[in-house]
C-alpha cells in the first residue's frame, strides 16, 4: 500500500520509471549496496502529543541559555536590547512566512517597508543610495570590493590589517576568482598604489578603536581608488557617519539593529554607495513613485541580479535580501528614534570605558592601544586568554575574544548597554583574583 504522504500514484511511479529506463523501484536503486538500503532505524516508540511534549521539554532542559550567562563577547555579532516592538511587527504572518519576496512587485507593504528601511540606513550612514540589504556584513564588504573594481577597472584590492580577519578572509574568497589580488596594508600607509581599485577600512577596527577617515579617503582619492568603509551602525548614534568623512561605499553588519545574536545568523549586510555608483551596486532597490491618480506607490526600481537580467550584465549573483532582517532593522530604528540610538551609543561608550579603565588598573592588566574607542578594547593579559576564559566561564561569565594570535596574550573584551555595572564589576573581580 502506498504512503498516504506521497502524491504519487502506482501510474504515476510506472511512467516515471519508464521514462527512465528502469523496470522497478528496486532496479533503479540496485547500485546502492544492499546494506544501505531500507535500513531498519532502531526508534523508540511512539508516543502520544502529550507524552512528546513532556520529553521534549525535559532534553530542552539541558540546553544553557545565554540570559544565564554574563556575556563580554564581540568581534562581529553582538548583544544589544532589543525592544519588544520588534518582535510583534516581524513576527505578523504577511512578513515572517516569506524568506525572501521574490514577487515583491506584488505586495505595496513589503517594497514600502524595504524602501523605509533604505531611507533609514541611508540617514542612518549619511550615504544617498541604499540597496535593499545583503546576506551579512563581510559579503557585503566582499561585493563592495568587487564593484570598486567594476568601476575602477583596475585589478587590485588594498585592506587595512586592522579590519575584522573574517572579513578578509571572505573578502579574499570573492576576489581570488576574479584575477583581482588582494593586498593587506597597516593602517599607518603613507599612500595608496596607483593600481588599487580601493582602499577597505573598518570604523572602528577590529581593535575596537578609531582611525583616521579623512586621511584614509584622502589617500585613496590621491591614487583614484574608491574608499570602502565597514562601520559599526550603533556607533552612528553618536559619531559622524563615513558620508562625513569622503567614503564612496559604506558596508556594516546590521544583526545589533534588532536581532538576536542566533549562534551567528542570519545577519543583514548594510550595503550603501554615492548615487553616482548606484547602477553597479549588487543587489536590488525599491523606489517611491505615483501614480496616475498623484497617489503614493512602490516599485521595484533596480533589479542588477543574474535572476533579473542576463547573467553576464549582473553585479551580482546575491538570491536573498534578507528582507526579514531588514524588516527588524527597521522596526528597531524606528522605534529607538534619533534619540534612542544615541542614547544607547553613550551607554555602550561610558561602560565599555568604565569596564577598560577598571581592568586596565589590575595587576598584570594593560590596555593595548591607547587611541579612542567606542565598545571594544583589546587588553594584554597576563597569562594566556584561553586559561582565563575557561575560568570565567565556570562563573558562568563569557569573556572576550582570544586574539593571542593578533597580539600577545591580548583578549577583545566587548561591553554594550545590556551590560550592568554590577556584571562588569564581577568581571573586573574574578579577573583580579585569577
Amino acid at each position: 500500500m502506498p504512503s498516504p504522504y506521497l502524491p504519487n500514484t502506482d501510474a504515476d511511479r510506472s511512467a516515471m520509471l519508464r521514462e527512465i529506463g528502469a523496470n522497478s523501484a528496486d532496479e533503479l536503486f540496485y547500485d546502492v549496496p544492499a546494506q544501505f538500503r531500507n535500513v531498519q532505524f532502531k526508534l523508540p516508540p511512539p508516543l502520544s502529543e502529550l507524552e512528546l511534549k513532556r520529553e521534549l521539554e525535559e532534553l530542552a532542559k539541558r540546553n544553557a541559555s545565554l540570559d544565564d550567562y554574563v556575556c563580554f563577547l564581540g568581534a562581529g555579532y553582538y548583544r544589544h536590547f532589543i525592544p519588544s516592538v520588534v518582535a510583534h511587527l516581524t513576527s505578523r504572518s504577511e512578513f515572517y512566512t516569506a524568506y525572501t519576496p521574490y514577487q515583491a512587485e506584488a505586495s505595496q507593504g513589503t517594497l514600502q517597508a524595504t524602501y523605509e528601511y533604505q531611507s533609514l540606513v541611508c540617514q542612518l550612514t549619511g550615504m544617498e543610495v541604499s540597496n535593499a540589504g545583503m546576506y551579512d556584513g563581510s559579503t557585503a564588504a566582499a561585493e563592495a570590493a568587487l564593484m570598486a573594481h567594476r568601476i575602477t577597472g583596475r585589478d587590485r584590492v588594498a585592506v587595512l590589517a586592522t579590519v575584522n580577519p573574517r572579513y578578509q578572509a571572505v573578502i579574499a574568497t570573492y576576489v581570488r576568482d576574479q584575477d583581482i589580488s588582494l593586498e593587506k596594508m597597516e593602517p599607518n600607509l603613507d599612500s595608496l598604489p596607483s593600481d588599487c581599485a580601493c582602499l577597505v577600512v573598518q570604523q572602528p577596527n577590529f581593535f575596537g578603536y578609531f582611525e583616521d577617515l579623512r586621511a584614509h579617503a584622502r589617500k585613496a582619492h590621491d591614487s583614484g581608488a574608491l574608499l570602502i568603509v565597514i562601520v559599526d551602525p550603533i556607533s552612528l548614534g553618536m559619531f559622524k557617519p563615513p558620508g562625513d568623512y569622503g567614503a564612496d561605499i559604506v558596508v556594516a553588519e546590521g544583526q545589533a539593529l534588532g536581532s538576536p545574536l542566533s549562534f551567528g545568523g542570519p545577519g543583514l549586510g548594510i550595503f550603501t554607495c554615492r548615487r553616482e555608483y548606484l547602477r553597479q551596486m549588487p543587489g536590488r532597490i525599491v523606489g517611491r513613485t505615483v501614480d496616475r491618480n498623484g497617489r503614493p506607490g512602490y516599485v521595484l526600481t533596480l533589479a542588477t541580479r543574474e535572476q533579473h537580467i542576463r547573467r553576464e550584465r549582473a553585479t551580482s549573483n546575491i538570491t536573498t535580501n534578507e528582507a526579514l532582517v531588514a524588516l527588524a532593522a527597521t522596526v528597531y530604528l524606528a522605534a529607538m528614534g534619533k534619540k534612542g540610538l544615541r542614547q544607547v551609543a553613550e551607554l555602550c561608550y561610558h561602560k565599555a570605558h568604565y569596564a577598560a579603565r577598571a581592568i586596565s588598573e589590575l595587576k598584570g592588566y594593560r590596555l593595548v592601544f591607547p587611541q579612542p574607542f567606542f565598545k571594544e578594547f583589546v587588553v594584554r593579559c597576563p597569562v594566556a586568554p584561553q586559561q582565563i576564559n575557561q575560568a570565567l566561564f565556570e562563573e558562568k561569565i563569557i569573556g572576550g575574544l582570544d586574539i593571542s594570535h593578533l597580539v600577545d596574550n591580548g583578549m577583545l573584551f566587548c561591553v554594550t548597554e545590556v551590560n550592568t555595572k554590577g556584571e562588569i564589576d564581577r568581571l573586573v573581580k574574578f579577573l583580579g583574583e585569577l
